[in-house]
């Protein structure tokens, strides 16, 4: 039986019989202008094969160098993942062919990582804190890129002829590799998420990638086998390679679990093999058998010598980290006083930046989450985008929210001036401005609006008259359809109590 031909297992059922481990390797680019191994300049976008030295097309006699902020880069990785950092370190060759590869092999590091023995805990979404063990974090360098036309997936398999772009290859990258993660039991695809969600943040904030990953700039290989018990062997485990989105890494590992836990259920056998994930489908492929690390015949690279950080350096760089972000977050927690279920969901909407940048630019931390967590973070699900893709600008929240707190606008005009900004009418005071939305303060106007409406609704002033303040909303609501909503109920309230005496 192939693991191919089976149905799946509910996921719930899965658990109840089996343990998962997961492992994850995930590569970050690094931010650098250069290459790994040649001055190759780096920049995406840029048109197919422009961006290649002989050293990066593996043309015979070049000879690489080694890009010294790559290494340091790799250096704060490692140091921010609680890591050891080798005294002395060597890359080696990891031989394979394949068309984006034109040496046809990959310079890394195999057995003398720059960085290794670390861990990283990780919050999950309920608060719980999960400490994923990293075995280690060693420097290489990507391949290129193959096109495959024609076909319908986009894929090797169906199309007409392939085409290479060698600008990604020769990029510098940092592989970090897990330690099998155990015990997370049914909640290890939220585990995987967080991981990688907790990794791309702390890229960021090195300033070492921009860590985008529907650039690629982060890519992750997820690993996972099942075994009956936690006391059990590790089981037979696959690699889903490539998986490019925090939601994709947690759905890969839902679906391996429920597809193994079929092929095991039927008294088959789980190969060691690699997977393709399709995000249209949410479901894994075979890729290829998996190779061990003999496989390649790693050797160690002849054109390169060691590299041996001094410890000064070393130091230096941990004295430079900035602050990481599950402390920056517990700091910025304090100062705005919100609740742990508020920051949580300030956290997993990503609104953490632009919330601290709303707040630099004058408004109040309550203000700056109303709106990013109320009305954008609305508009941006309608528009399926992410919040931070929403054309509207921290200063320009701070600017609206200015509006409000001066009385000038009230929330429900304030919806209709972010509309306008959203629409690239300019900044909020330009569009309240422009439409006309002002909040009417003028007294002499609502009271006009006041005695009409009263004068409409006899029965409700003597009701008023009578004790009853309840049907007081009636006239409020004339008066604020009158006004177009540009009256301050508040101020509109007072007024009809004192005109009905």
């Amino acid at each position: 039986m192939t693991a191919t031909t089976v149905d799946l297992v509910d996921y719930a059922d899965a658990m109840r019989r089996y343990d998962p481990v997961i492992g994850i390797e995930v590569h970050v680019e690094l931010g650098t202008l250069t290459k790994m191994f040649c001055p190759a300049e780096v920049s995406f976008g840029a048109e197919p094969n422009t961006q290649v030295t002989p050293v990066s097309l593996g043309l015979p006699g070049a000879l690489p160098v080694v890009n010294g902020k790559a290494v340091e880069y790799a250096i704060r990785i490692g140091l921010a993942l609680n890591c050891q950092i080798a005294e002395t370190c060597r890359f080696a060759r990891k031989n394979y062919f394949y068309p984006d590869v034109p040496k046809n092999f990959q310079t890394s590091q195999y057995d003398e990582p720059i960085a290794y023995d670390g861990w990283l805990d990780v919050e999950l979404e309920d608060g719980t804190v999960f400490r994923v063990e990293i075995e280690r974090a060693h420097m290489e360098e990507d391949a290129g890129k193959n096109t495959h036309v024609g076909g319908a997936t986009g894929r090797i398999h169906g199309a007409e002829y392939s085409l290479v772009d060698y600008n990604r290859a020769g990029i510098p990258l940092v592989e970090i590799v897990t330690r099998p993660i155990t015990g997370a039991g049914d909640r290890a695809p939220e585990v995987a998420r967080a991981y990688v969600q907790t990794l791309r943040d702390i890229f960021r904030a090195l300033d070492v990638s921009e860590a985008r990953m529907e650039r690629g700039n982060v890519r992750a290989d997820v690993n996972l086998s099942l075994r009956p018990t936690p006391e059990s062997p590790l089981g037979t485990r696959t690699e889903t390679k490539n998986v490019n989105s925090f939601r994709s890494v947690e759905r890969a590992v839902r679906y391996e679990v429920s597809r193994q836990a079929a092929v095991l259920d039927a008294g088959g056998t789980v190969i060691q093999e690699t997977r393709h994930w399709h995000e249209d489908t949410g479901i894994t492929t075979s890729g290829r058998v998996k190779s061990d690390a003999e496989d390649y015949r790693y050797f160690p690279e002849p054109d390169l010598v060691p590299i041996a950080p001094p410890r000064e350096w070393i130091e230096e760089i941990r004295a430079g980290l900035p602050e990481l972000p599950v402390a920056r977050r517990r700091r910025l927690q304090g100062e705005w006083g919100y609740a742990d279920a508020e920051m949580r969901d300030v956290v997993n909407a990503g609104a953490i930046d632009l919330i601290e940048a709303t707040v630099a630019a004058g408004t109040s931390p309550a203000g700056a989450r109303k709106w990013w967590m109320g009305e954008l973070a609305r508009r941006a699900k309608q528009d399926e985008v992410a919040l931070e893709e929403l054309p509207v600008t921290p200063a320009q929240v701070a600017a609206l929210q200015g509006l409000v707190d001066a009385g000038r606008i009230n929330d429900k005009l304030a919806r209709q001036v972010l509309d306008g900004v959203l629409a690239g009418e300019g900044d909020p005071e330009a569009v309240v401005t422009a439409r006309g939305l002002e909040v009417v303060s003028d007294d002499g106007a609502l009271l006009a609006a006041i005695d009409e409406a009263l004068a409409a609704q006899p029965d409700v002033v003597e009701k008023v008259r009578g004790g009853n303040l309840g049907p007081v909303g009636a006239i409020i609501g004339a008066v604020m359809k009158a006004t177009r909503g540009q009256a301050d109920a508040g101020r509109v309230r007072e007024l009809i109590l004192e005109r009905i005496g």
